[in-house]
């Protein structure tokens, strides 16, 4: 290197501890993964050897703090690999994915350090823990088990290799993805073909054009199936390219085909799970989670996914007799949101392109969100224009309580762009921890298509859920207070990390927050009253259409990972993909024509890529009690700050200190009812 620092280890002179982005270079991350993950190895190789016997004091609190470097480096590092990624960056991830793997492996199986846990484990009584250390220790050792340490020693080799190996094929499934996926942006240049665009959504598709030097527009995807242009595109033919090319990511064929890949993923979990002396992926999985297992995750996605394909036949017929009033042609799928849309405009005076006049970005996330929490916590925020961010297009914004006191930074980075991965989702940079002494640093990444300079930016509605959405997760991790790292901010299970950002969005349609945001971008005029209340109308209820999409990916991710070892498909038939998706969708009554999975095997990011492989049913897993704590809200008065410091005491504070079921119930004061689920997804 010719330089003497790296900014990667060095304490940065920001607030915060922001990293100094604007003087990171490639090299620097290599440099400093080797570094930390070094000083990890002799930190673990300190406690696992120590002649003393095991305490709380000589075991857990230095495993804490031993891997506090090397998790802020990754914490840099996999945001650049998600959110501005390049070649360099990806070969460094590629070369770097199994050295992680394997130095991951070496601290978990570790026989000298898991009998030190494992002794702790057995003393817990006896050791007068406070419940918070005790929840550390109780977990270190259900992790532990979950992982090998307790496996002979040939298996904990060959588990290894295993997690070597799929750490290589996660990496390779994103980066194929989001080759495919830029590769397969729909150009359009016939002016007729983007008709029912609105100003802004064809602003936004000429600037995509622009910035990869073609004319004409480009509509780019974003990860799930379903489209945003698909609910306003005139043309039937270019919603079914749209549609098509959608659908074909990830199984063309070619370089960028994912079926190989996703094969030998299903196929190496399964064989992982039998090493541990479970019958699937998914029971591994689910064992560490609320759910406790994927016969409890077939009851709920069976519960619901009769009553939802009952109400697509309802809308089915409504879209049929739609289509034929306009003398279009019988109904295929990617004509599903556009006639739907017709439908909600004749039957609720509901015009979407109406609706997203009043969605100015900015109004929608100083005047909504921020609005929103300044209501429920008394949080005040402030953009720091002076603390750059890692692209030109990232906002930062510091965070206080009402009294001034500091909370931590808040980033945003809301633009699509080729070399950001698909989706929408919130990490951190810096995590709180009493044992460190740090504030959060969170960040929150959307994919709204960029209009042209000095043009507003104009939001869906469904985008506008989403930042309230993904703010939910950005207020669990700012708001979280713990001592232990590895309990802080949205570090929980699973199936419960969507609760906070589900209960958020309550807040985006409450009349308290609505009222302060929804103004149109151009003469300044309130929402007028008649479309709020259509949008809470028709947003109270979810469709069947919504819920079957997600429900068959759901039931996709469950079906491949409750697969045992020897039973997965053969890898050489990519063909196999396909067969599996139709035969799993129709085994829970999923399987439709018109309504196909949010995500296809091969463009399941969430599962092949994501960390959500056995998880996807989280999201309505946790939503059952997101749902009862929405209308605990609504029964207390709404957005009071009374409710807010309630909830912010019993669900986001103790962050990952405590089991969540324990949570949920500090709150409820009881046990979780599905019933307000199914009345809000016209379900009962």
């Amino acid at each position: 290197m010719d330089d003497v620092t790296n900014p990667l280890l060095d304490p940065s002179p920001l607030p915060y501890d922001l990293p100094l982005f604007a003087l990171i270079r490639h090299d620097h991350y290599a440099e400093a993964l080797e570094v930390t993950m070094a000083a990890q190895r002799a930190a673990v190789e300190a406690i696992a050897s120590d002649p003393d016997d095991p305490t709380f004091a000589n075991t857990m609190l230095p495993l804490e703090r031993s891997g506090l470097a090397l998790d802020g480096v990754l914490a840099v590092f996999e945001n650049a690999s998600s959110a501005d990624t390049d070649v360099e960056i990806e070969a460094i991830d590629a070369r770097f994915a199994p050295q992680l793997a394997a130095h991951r492996d070496a601290i978990r199986l570790d026989q000298r350090l898991f009998a030190r846990v494992q002794s702790l484990f057995e003393r817990l009584d006896e050791l007068g823990l406070a419940p918070d250390e005790r929840y550390l220790v109780e977990r270190a050792h259900h992790d532990a088990v979950l992982a090998g340490a307790a496996l002979d020693e040939g298996s904990r080799a060959r588990l290894g290799e295993l997690n070597q190996r799929l750490s290589v094929l996660t990496t390779a499934f994103q980066q194929h993805l989001l080759a495919d996926t830029n590769d397969l942006a729909l150009h359009l240049t016939d002016a007729e073909s983007i008709a029912g665009l609105d100003e802004g959504s064809a602003s936004a598709a000429r600037e995509a054009a622009s910035s990869r030097g073609l004319d004409g527009w480009l509509l780019t995807l974003v990860l799930p199936t379903g489209q945003p242009a698909l609910a306003t595109l005139a043309e039937p033919a270019t919603r079914d390219a749209l549609l098509a090319a959608s659908r074909a990511r990830g199984r063309r064929g070619g370089e960028h085909d994912t079926r190989s890949t996703l094969l030998e993923i299903v196929a190496l979990r399964a064989e992982r799970a039998a090493l541990l002396g479970v019958e699937s992926h998914a029971a591994a999985v689910t064992a560490g989670q609320t759910a406790g297992s994927p016969e409890a995750v077939a009851a709920l996605l069976g519960e619901l996914s009769g009553p939802a394909m009952r109400n697509v036949e309802r809308e089915r017929e409504q879209l049929t007799a739609r289509a034929a009033s306009l003398g279009a042609r019988e109904v295929a799928a990617s004509d599903w949101a556009f006639l739907a849309g017709r439908v909600a405009a004749e039957h609720d005076a509901l015009a979407l392109a109406e609706v997203r006049q009043y969605l100015e970005f900015d109004r929608v996330l100083v005047d909504g969100v921020f609005h929103a929490a300044n209501l429920l916590y008394g949080l005040g925020f402030e953009a720091r224009p002076d603390l750059i961010g890692y692209h030109p297009d990232t906002l930062v914004y510091e965070v206080f309580e009402h009294d001034g006191a500091p909370v931590g930074l808040y980033l945003l980075d809301a633009y699509t762009r080729d070399s950001k991965r698909g989706g929408a989702w919130m990490s951190s940079l810096v995590e709180q921890s009493d044992l460190t002494g740090r504030l959060p640093v969170v960040v929150n990444n959307l994919n709204i298509p960029k209009p042209a300079p000095g043009e507003p930016t104009l939001l869906t509605f469904d985008e506008a859920g989403t930042l309230f959405h993904e703010f939910g997760h950005a207020l669990h991790g700012l708001l979280a207070r713990v001592r232990f790292p590895s309990q802080a901010g949205t570090r929980v299970f699973r199936d419960f990390v969507e609760l906070p950002s589900q209960v958020n969005e309550l807040w985006l349609l409450r009349p308290e927050v609505m009222a302060s945001f929804a103004v149109h971008h151009e003469t300044g005029e309130r929402m007028p009253q008649h479309l709020q209340d259509r949008l809470r109308a028709t947003a109270g209820i979810e469709s069947g259409f919504s819920t079957a999409e997600y429900l068959a990916a759901a039931a996709l991710d469950q079906a491949w990972h409750r697969m045992p070892a020897g039973a997965t498909p053969d890898l050489s038939d990519l063909d196999a993909v396909d067969a599996f998706e139709r035969t799993a969708l129709t085994a829970i009554g999923l399987a439709h024509p018109l309504v196909p999975p949010r995500y296809g095997s091969t463009y399941f990011a969430h599962v092949f890529a994501g960390g959500y492989d056995a998880g996807y049913y989280s999201y309505i897993w946790s939503e059952v009690p997101g749902a009862d704590i929405m209308a605990w809200f609504e029964a207390n008065g709404g957005a009071t700050r009374a409710n807010g410091d309630r909830f912010r005491q019993e669900i986001l504070g103790p962050g990952g200190s405590r089991d969540p079921r324990e949570s949920i119930r500090a709150l409820l004061g009881r046990e979780v009812s599905i019933e307000p689920l199914l009345a809000r997804r016209g379900l009962g």
